[in-house]
């Protein structure tokens, strides 16, 4: 039986302490954090994990530096402290990285006064980071080359973090750990209605894979439905002190366009004096993002959102020639779920390029629901332990939080896997010098299954080999995923488990003689469907929203 067949069969006809609603980052982590402190718990999400919003993130664990120019002090000092615990939790998935910023004439701020910027944001973030730097315009030449120092005046360095991996495989760990505490979790169930009867809701939900309807009970529930907490409130007759305004942001993935030996984010004011950023992810460069009001969650990616990055990047830096739509390996659109007050339309309005990333949560004593507005991947700690204390004053008993429900391995579990890897040569099975070691790879991806895996390899070499070349994924990998990673489409795999469609074109995966196994290791019987239905995905001309 597979792991998600057997989270449906415990959800239907079950009772439990909290019902998660929404598998995003926010549901994931209020999932581990309640499970991991003892709380009996479903989570459910219509689509796939991390599926909607958690999926278009920039893959930046940061404190908000530009969140300084409104004086948002406690907002900053927050995420900063947040960022300094994930660094600290995840030490093999968040790293330190550094912020290059070139300072033109566009720039709002000259270079010694965004220096002042970048020593308060180090000081405000507790000094968990290196120290920040002020560079004249020749040392940011020399710093990075890419950059076109023409009418640059000077730059800043400062340091954040980014996720190794990418942000829906973060989100599924926390799925993980809430399995692991004892959760039931199960993606592309989908909440059709609830009632409050006594001391309890009585839920009907549909399996949108099968069609199978099943109901359960929860005495308390936890909208973290992301972009759609307000109509899933509205459905439960709740009313709530804030509200959600969109924010649509995208991101286009190309070849990598920095020379710099060492991964670095570079960052620009753009025309309108936002600040975009180039995005390192191996191979290739993320660009990106965009600000634009939007009414609706449902976006995608516009001819005149890729003119408009295109033409910013190819006009701050000195490439070898100016990037065009036909370099566009991947695309990523999303709506940011911005929290702002009821009846305050038209400050909203009025602010829209000010209002934060911060995140708000309410408790609904009466109907016994705690809803998580905003918020970003960089809050997911705070966001879970403050969603567990409001649980917990709705009356479901709590163990005292140990912190034990996120986080990587021990050390000595670290040492022990890289003992074993190094003892059985598992990074001579990879000869490219563009490729990061195996050993390194398998451990931040999978944790204490990464032991499994080095079984596997044992067992049958075969299990060592790259399934789809240039995609940088194992025979092994792919059994892993089919029995512990709930992968229900092709694409939860290609694009969320692991990041194959943000890094390898369409025309290299479609014709890769590997896809087919992928497929047949992942589903087995079912796979000519799932594959059929993967491929109809990627020759779609019209843009493909998933609700």
């Amino acid at each position: 039986m597979s792991l998600r067949r057997a989270s449906i069969d415990r959800i239907s006809g079950g009772l439990f302490d909290v019902l998660v609603v929404g598998g995003g980052i926010n549901g994931a982590v209020s999932a581990a954090a309640l499970a991991g402190r003892g709380a009996s718990v479903a989570l459910v999400d219509r689509g796939d994990f991390g599926g909607f919003t958690s999926q278009e993130s920039s893959n930046l664990v940061w404190g908000g530096f530009k969140y300084l120019e409104h004086y948002e002090l406690p907002l900053v000092l927050g995420l900063c402290r947040s960022r300094n615990r994930l660094m600290k939790a995840y030490p093999d998935n968040v790293r330190e990285i550094s912020f290059l910023a070139a300072l033109d004439r566009s720039a709002p701020y000259r270079p010694w006064f965004a220096g002042l910027g970048a020593r308060a944001y180090w000081a405000i973030g507790l000094f968990g980071t290196r120290r920040p730097h002020v560079f004249d315009a020749a040392e940011v030449k020399a710093e990075e080359p890419a950059i076109d120092t023409a009418t640059v005046r000077g730059g800043i360095q400062y340091q954040d973090a980014y996720l190794v991996d990418n942000d829906s495989r973060f989100v599924f760990s926390f799925v993980r750990s809430a399995i692991e505490a004892g959760a039931a979790a199960a993606n592309y169930v989908e909440l059709v209605g609830a009632e409050r009867l006594g001391d309890r809701w009585e839920c009907r939900l549909r399996d949108t894979d099968t069609g199978e309807e099943l109901s359960t009970s929860a005495r308390v529930l936890v909208n973290a439905a992301g972009p759609f907490v307000d109509g899933l409130n509205t459905s439960w007759g709740l009313t709530t002190e804030h509200r959600i305004v969109h924010s649509k942001g995208i991101h286009l993935v190309v070849p990598r366009l920095t020379t710099h030996r060492h991964d670095r984010v570079l960052a620009f004011f753009d025309d309108t004096r936002r600040l975009f950023y180039v995005i390192p992810m191996g191979r290739r460069s993320v660009i990106g993002t965009t600000d634009t009001r939007v009414d609706t969650p449902l976006t995608h990616v516009t001819d005149e959102d890729r003119d408009f990055l295109l033409g910013q990047l190819n006009a701050r830096l000195d490439l070898p020639r100016q990037l065009t739509r036909d370099d566009v390996i991947a695309e990523r659109s999303g709506v940011r779920p911005l929290v702002v007050r009821r009846g305050s339309g038209d400050q909203a309005d009025a602010d829209w390029t000010s209002l934060s990333r911060r995140h708000e949560i309410e408790r609904d004593d009466a109907h016994a629901v705690v809803t998580v507005f905003g918020g970003k991947l960089t809050d997911c700690l705070n966001v879970g332990e403050e969603v567990a204390d409001d649980v917990e004053a709705l009356g479901i008993p709590l163990e005292k939080d140990l912190r034990n429900w996120y986080g990587e391995p021990a050390r000595a579990t670290r040492a022990e896997f890289f003992r074993q890897a190094r003892l059985m040569h598992l990074d001579a099975l990879r000869t490219r010098p563009e490729t990061e070691p195996l050993s390194d790879r398998l451990w931040r991806r999978y944790g204490r299954r990464a032991f499994e895996l080095l079984e596997a390899i044992r067992a049958d070499p075969g299990m060592g080999e790259d399934v789809m070349g240039s995609a940088d994924y194992l025979r092994a990998e792919l059994h892993t995923a089919a029995e512990h990673e709930m992968v229900v489409t092709l694409d939860d795999f290609m694009r969320r488990r692991s990041k194959i469609d943000l890094v390898v074109p369409d025309r290299d995966i479609v014709g890769s003689p590997g896809l087919r196994e992928v497929a047949e290791i992942l589903f087995g019987a079912d796979a000519d469907r799932r594959l059929s239905d993967y491929l109809d995905s990627k020759t779609t001309t019209a843009p493909v929203d998933n609700p």
